[in-house]
């Protein structure tokens, strides 16, 4: 099974996972975790220049393939193989991502995306993607460091990203689930497992 978790930084993606990945592997799961972009060589030098490299100029269609890059190659690397091993994936981030930041809150045609990501994914999509929704300006205030590239775009761009996760959601997975990131870390977490264990059958 393929799982991802998405949802504006400040969200509580990373406590959900670790959390989820606990709960899995507690039921005799092999679990792999991987970030997007990120979890190899080239993904985290890929993830370096977008997030961090504001001395390099970065075009629209410039950042969106970059992102593509880096999630064709941890198609190929980790996720294939995690899952031809039986493991069950949780990846934070994926495609989804891409079409929200560069497609409807960047301006790129978001139906370019879609296919453009099809592409680097040879097809593969998340069986379940959960999105933690959440105000930017509430999201903006949990952060525990400085602002990155992306970040540093304002609280409007950072609202059209929060409509197009809600918008596109649906288009990622074949299970999608929108849940309310303001509640506790243990009300949040018991819906994702409750989705996960009907939608999907998972202990």
């Amino acid at each position: 099974m393929f799982i991802s978790l998405d949802g504006i930084d400040g969200a509580g993606k990373s406590t959900q996972i670790d959390l989820l990945r606990t709960h899995l592997e507690s039921q005799g799961k092999v679990v792999a975790c991987f970030r997007d972009p990120g979890s190899t060589k080239l993904g985290e030098a890929i993830r370096e220049i977008l997030l961090h490299r504001e001395d390099i100029p970065l075009a629209n269609t410039s950042e969106m393939l970059l992102y593509m890059a880096a999630r064709a190659q941890l198609v190929a690397d980790q996720i294939r193989p995690a899952l031809q091993a039986g493991a069950t994936v949780i990846c934070d981030r994926f495609l989804l991502a891409n079409v929200v930041y560069q497609g409807v809150a960047g301006g790129l045609d978001v139906e370019e995306l879609w296919g453009v990501g099809k592409c680097a994914t040879g097809g593969l999509s998340p069986d379940v993607t959960v999105v933690l929704d959440i105000d930017p300006e509430i999201a903006v205030t949990r952060l525990q460091r400085g602002p990155d590239r992306l970040e540093k775009r304002g609280i409007e761009y950072f609202r059209k990203v929060r409509q197009g996760f809600l918008e596109q959601v649906s288009r990622a997975s074949p299970y999608s689930l929108v849940v309310n990131a303001t509640q506790s870390i243990e009300s949040i977490q018991n819906e994702i497992r409750q989705f996960v264990e009907g939608m999907c059958g998972t202990p």
